[in-house]
């Protein structure tokens, strides 16, 4: 069977998107796409690894946006480069290309350090705002696979993921490349000179619409890294939400969830703000969450570090209680955490944030019973800790406290989720008291995960009360399982 992959030019290439699309099962229209259902792998998965790792690396200054502010003056990157590689018209974000060797990248390592963390999905980068593919394009020279590395770096993390048993996803944010390195054509720079227009190009304006030439590119490359991967989750970054997308948002979901049907694979697309109406894709939250059960699945997508996605010199590092804590409450809501490491330019990840990722493993080793494959129940959960709503807002609460608890079910199983070990030695869950509306069934078995020997438990119309063991069963959250007696 053909593919994007193997046309021969865009023309070509935009022939076959239209020959998958017309073919089946799903078509262009929004309420066609509507008919698309969420994967039961994702459901169920709850907790993946993202992965911002590029040519950025190499300066390792600021954030992953460095190429775009060492272009635009006044800015801290502008005069660090400036200081510490010259002028932007004698050294430009190009020549860090040739540094990009990723000689200690071993996709295996990453791979299986992504298992023993908990994840169940993987989202490695394809290209970034930069412009620079980290996987074999045919529709560019600035690749991974023809610079830098020389190594097709998408298609070895795909293999390696999949060989851990684990489901592979990717992201595109080509769309931003628009306009990105529109700050090199107010003064000089490299940006400029035609022969580096592959990479810089088209910078234009922020507020002109992008023309039918860049959409177009859009969609074949965004298309072909779909044939070339088969990824079953692809994330999309906000600019996508410009109208002039929306044509090539429809077609390319089409393309893609008939390419999964191909495949028998269940895939999912990941956007933000509007840029899909609700039911045709996942929505996700940038470095945010939600106040509330939201019935329809989505996403947050955060880092381990709150200043930057990509590595820097510099990180200002979460704690693995702020990770355990936050991915239990966007699980008890109906979300999935997508949680972003930076790996050096050279292919290490970094002690810091692998030993995050073997915190939250480690937590999960002992509690996963209350994440994967779990469901909302019906209240999120109860405590005097408020979540800010919204994008970028997921470091702006309170530490959760020993009275904040977050439920999630598996059949008739309820898991309560304690955010805080109580220093009395006591815990009473409030919504779980005789008599309450939401949970009317006697109560049969009361567990800690990670404990064998039995608890003592008394409900009245206080709460249900439970005095916990001396020693932890694990670091940070601690899990009680409450089976219902017999019954209607």
């Amino acid at each position: 069977m053909p593919t994007v992959a193997d046309a021969k030019n865009a023309r070509d290439a935009r022939d076959e998107i239209d020959r998958v699309v017309a073919a089946g099962p799903f078509d262009q229209r929004w309420d066609a796409l509507a008919a698309y259902q969420v994967p039961s792998w994702y459901q169920d998965g709850k907790f993946g690894i993202f992965i911002h790792w590029g040519v950025y690396a190499i300066p390792a200054f600021g954030n992953e946006w460095y190429p775009r502010h060492m272009y635009v003056p006044e800015t801290d990157e502008f005069r660090h480069h400036v200081a510490t590689y010259g002028a932007q018209a004698e050294f430009g974000y190009k020549d860090f290309v040739p540094l990009f060797t990723a000689e200690h990248f071993d996709p295996d390592e990453w791979a299986g350090l992504f298992r023993r963390a908990g994840a169940q999905f993987v989202v490695p980068v394809a290209e970034h705002h930069d412009g620079f593919a980290m996987y074999d394009c045919g529709f560019s020279d600035w690749t991974a696979d023809k610079m830098g590395p020389k190594r097709d770096l998408i298609g070895e993390l795909a293999q390696a993921v999949r060989r851990q048993w684990l489901v592979f996803g990717l992201s595109s944010h080509r769309a931003e490349h628009w306009w990105f390195f529109n700050g090199g054509m107010s003064g000089e720079s490299d940006v400029q000179d035609p022969r580096f227009a592959g990479l810089y190009g088209p910078a234009q304006s922020e507020s002109l619409p992008p023309n039918e030439q860049f959409l177009e590119d859009w969609l074949v490359r965004t298309c072909e890294v779909v044939d070339l991967y088969q990824p079953q989750l692809v994330w999309f970054d906000w600019w996508i939400e410009q109208p002039a997308f929306a044509p090539y948002l429809q077609t390319f979901a089409a393309y893609y969830y008939n390419r999964g049907a191909q495949w028998n694979r269940g895939v999912a697309i990941n956007y933000k703000h509007d840029a899909f109406p609700a039911g045709t894709a996942v929505f996700d939250i940038e470095r945010g969450q939600l106040t509330d059960i939201r019935p329809a699945f989505w996403q947050t997508d955060t880092a381990v570090s709150k200043n930057s996605w990509g590595y820097v010199a510099a990180q200002d590092y979460k704690t693995v209680n702020d990770l355990v804590d936050d991915l239990v409450d966007i699980v008890s809501k109906n979300g999935a955490l997508l949680l972003n490491i930076g790996p050096r330019a050279d292919g290490i990840i970094p002690a810091v944030e692998e030993e995050l990722l073997l915190g939250v493993g480690r937590w999960l080793a002992v509690n996963g019973e209350a994440i994967y494959g779990t469901r909302p129940w019906r209240i999120f959960g109860e405590g005097p800790t408020e979540v800010v709503g919204g994008a970028f807002a997921d470091t702006k609460r309170a530490p959760f406290t020993s009275q904040d608890v977050r439920f999630t079910t598996r059949g008739e199983t309820l898991y309560a989720t304690i955010l805080a070990w109580p220093e009395s030695g006591t815990a009473t869950i409030s919504s779980l008291a005789s008599g309450s509306n939401l949970f009317q069934r006697d109560i049969e078995k009361v567990e800690l995960l990670g404990v064998t020997e039995p608890l003592h438990w008394t409900r009245d119309r206080g709460g249900l009360t439970i005095s916990l063991p001396q020693e932890r069963p694990s670091d940070h959250a601690l899990v009680v399982r409450i089976t219902a007696a017999p019954g209607v």
